[in-house]
């Protein structure tokens, strides 16, 4: 459509659907002629893609392709094909099918039943994918020196592949073990935490929140050795055996709990055993104090030893001329077992304690299932009863001066 405005003429352009409103309107296409659809394509006609190197001449580039309206030879109202039922189901198969199924199946009632090629390479039927859980610590329960709570959410759709179980690793990391080679403790939620055949270290949890209590799932580690790094893996279990991807979350548990006031002690109680004529009992006592203590004890005693009584000789100095380089060695090579985190925070001015008492929700499943059925119980059909009790945490608080 052009309108001219002087010696020039100016082009309008419309909307699709606005052009085919005003043929209705104008009852060019009446309700006797109206056919069974509409059909549009593009095409280059005859123009050369810009993506084309051979094409590209010299004075002689082009613009990008457009669209171009071949052709209308039929037209029908969309919803006259969505209230057609046999086209109405084709649509709401296709469509259940790609969303659940991949594509490769059939939606029967919660299920995907798939196709005869949708199987992998252990024979094990795939066209409905396994999500992996998402492992995470628990956000309203702190990890402490010895107590650690792990969740996370139900990954089981409401359409398509059943979980039948989560299994747990957990293990220790240091210099000396190969991580790739030992895999830790492993624990099935269902048959381990849920039945209760757990030890009094582990136990199936959830933590107080806002995720409604049937999609959330929780572990807690009651046992951990302080200052140390630990490697949690999570994967899920289908009813027919497959494995979903791991999940995995590393962490340090928090320093070892230190009693400051015992510390200070102790430097006094060595000072007093190294200061003057040190006898043979006197050497043996502070040798066997020092040894009995804890690493992180032992670094805050030399801490407290050297804010105190330096100008007599700093700790490492006395107890080589005190107790000789052997067991010097044996006490002070302990020391090195403190990680350098810890040991920044074990040089703050004052430490204090402090006890805190977290409400958790431990749960128990209601019903035994069967040995040898792990592959076809359906986790969330689990009745699981929770009972709260109060999870007591010991902390250390480091600061600069008392009462931080």
């Amino acid at each position: 459509e052009t309108t001219e405005l002087g010696n020039k003429k100016e082009l309008k352009s419309m909307p699709f659907i606005t052009y085919l409103s005003g043929l209705l309107t104008a009852q060019m296409l009446s309700e006797d002629h109206l056919i069974s659809g509409v059909e549009i394509h593009c095409e280059e006609k005859g123009r050369c893609p810009s993506t084309c190197h051979l094409c590209r001449r010299p004075g002689k580039e082009q613009l990008s392709p457009t669209p171009v309206l071949l052709e209308i030879n039929r037209v029908v109202p969309l919803y006259a094909l969505i209230q057609d039922n046999d086209t109405r189901e084709a649509f709401k198969g296709a469509l259940m099918s790609s969303y659940w199924c991949s594509g490769k199946g059939d939606v029967i009632e919660d299920w995907c039943r798939c196709d005869l090629n949708a199987f992998d390479e252990n024979g094990l039927p795939n066209c409905s994918p396994l999500p992996p859980p998402v492992l995470r610590l628990s956000p309203n329960v702190e990890p402490s020196s010895t107590v650690v709570s792990l969740e996370w959410l139900d990954v089981q759709p409401a359409i398509g592949t059943k979980v039948s179980d989560y299994v747990l690793q957990h293990k220790k990391v240091d210099e000396y073990t190969d991580t790739d080679l030992y895999t830790g403790e492993s624990l099935s939620f269902a048959d381990d935490l849920l039945s209760g055949l757990a030890t009094s270290c582990v136990a199936a949890g959830r933590s107080h929140g806002d995720v409604p209590e049937t999609s959330l799932y929780s572990v807690i580690f009651k046992c951990l050795e302080p200052d140390g790094l630990y490697k949690f893996t999570l994967y899920a279990v289908d009813t027919r055996g497959r494995h979903s991807e791991l999940s995995t979350v590393t962490l340090r548990t928090a320093c070892p709990l230190v009693d400051d006031s015992k510390a200070e002690e102790i430097a006094d109680k060595i000072y007093n055993l190294y200061n003057g004529y040190t006898s043979g009992k006197e050497q043996q006592t502070a040798y066997n104090t020092l040894m009995e203590v804890s690493a992180s004890m032992l670094f805050r005693v030399q801490h407290h030893y050297n804010s105190h009584y330096e100008k007599f000789g700093d700790f490492v100095w006395r107890s080589e001329d005190e107790l000789g380089p052997r067991k010097a060695h044996l006490i002070l090579r302990r020391l090195e077992k403190v990680s350098s985190h810890c040991s920044t925070l074990l040089r703050s001015a004052y430490i204090q304690s402090r006890t805190e008492t977290m409400p958790y929700l431990f749960c128990r499943s209601e019903e035994v299932r069967p040995p040898g059925m792990v592959w076809y119980s359906i986790l969330k059909d689990t009745k699981v009863t929770c009972e709260e009790k109060m999870v007591s945490m010991l902390r250390n608080t480091y600061g600069e001066s008392k009462g931080r």
